[in-house]
Formats: structure tokens, sequence, C-alpha cells
């Protein structure tokens, strides 16, 4: 529980860098964030925003909303802190990211993070799900389970190989992303990076014209 309820204060915090929002929105917007898989109550979210607060990581500010009512809202925004903070947890690649209740919302945000840090999270998730693949194709030999239990157990696996596969596929393009490198250290082509004798237009060569002698009327 405390590491869903970290997860959803790290999302409101990214919505929040974003710009400001008020509750409902704040909300509607988590509930895309999550997926259908997971709709956010208002019984979860207003504890998260209270914690927030109380950290420094976000103030409230009274907005009122165009129209006929003229209705005044409160609207939540990060502080400096918060931005501190934020940028200190997305960044962080330690095995809390890798896990089923962290790993998505770190993903939902990796457009801010570097490459390196991307690709050690999907690394250490990968490393995650295959051990938890080899334990569950292991444990189901001669299980002795009923249909039911073994129909279960056989969707459970093919839904960690299809995130392996997946996983398999961002690491793959995340690495490929890269600008190459020669041998010397310098990106092909970047001031610094070693010539290639072969290459023709990396070297001129010019011949001395002959020179007469005026006297014995001999080149030389």
């Amino acid at each position: 529980m405390a590491r869903k309820a970290a997860s959803l204060e790290l999302a409101v915090l990214g919505l929040l860098h974003e710009s400001p929002l008020h509750g409902y929105e704040l909300r509607k917007r988590l509930n895309l964030l999550l997926g259908w898989g997971r709709l956010l109550s208002y019984g979860s979210l207003y504890p998260a925003l209270k914690r927030l607060l109380r950290s420094g990581l976000i103030n409230e500010v009274t907005a009122t909303t165009p129209g006929v009512s003229r209705r005044q809202r409160i609207v939540y925004q990060i502080t400096p802190a918060g931005r501190q903070y934020f940028g200190e947890q997305i960044t962080d690649t330690g095995p809390a990211a890798w896990e089923d209740d962290t790993f998505n919302m770190r993903f939902a945000f990796f457009s801010r993070t570097d490459a390196d840090v991307r690709l050690r999270i999907l690394e250490g998730r990968l490393s995650r799900l295959q051990e938890r693949l080899d334990r569950a194709q292991h444990s189901s030999r001669g299980s002795g389970d009923d249909r039911y239990l073994s129909e279960l157990r056989r969707h459970s696996i093919e839904s960690v190989e299809r995130e392996v596969t997946w996983l398999t596929d961002l690491i793959n393009a995340e690495r490929s992303t890269g600008e190459p490198v020669s041998p010397g250290g310098s990106p092909s082509g970047a001031p610094g990076a070693p010539t290639d004798p072969s290459d023709s237009t990396s070297t001129t060569t010019t011949s001395a014209a002959p020179v007469v002698d005026a006297t014995t009327g001999n080149t030389r």
C-alpha cells in the first residue's frame, strides 16, 4: 500500500509539473494515465493531495472559473521543492522502479529521463520478469492443478512472456538510437574524429613542377 501511495503521489507531481490542475481535471488525467485496468477514486486522490500539501511539494490556490456562476475552485500546483523531488524520484533506477506498482507510472514519464536511466529501469524490469517467468514455469511442471487452475497459470505465464518480448524490443530500440562512435571515442564525422587515411577527400597530393636549368637545359 505504501508503494502504491508513493506511485500515485509521483504521478500527481508529474502531471502538475506540466500545469496547475483542479481536483476533477487531475483525477481525469490520472485515470487516462492509469489506463482501463484501474480507476482512481476521490477517496484515494484527496488523501494523496493532503500528504503532498503537508510535505510542501504542492500548494493550492483559489481560482475563479469563467461563466455565469463564476464559481471558485481550488487549483493545485507544484512547488520548487516538488519539482526537485520529482526530478530525483523519476531518475531513480533502483529495484523499486521495476516493481508492478511503480514501473508503469515511471514509464509514463520516460520522456523526461535520459537514455541511460531508461535503459537501467527497462533492464531491471526485464530481469525481474524473467525471474518470475522461470519460477512460474518450474512450478507448473507436475503441479497437479485442475483444468481451471492450469488455465489460470497458463494465462499468467503468457502475460509475462508478452511483457518480456515487449521489454526486449524496447531495450533494443533504446540501444539502437545512440549515435555510432568511432574507435577513437568521438562520434563518426564529429570534430576530433580520426581521419581515415584511405579517404581520398581527407588529403590532397600535389606534385612539384619540373625546374629547367637555364644554363644546361636539363630538367631538375
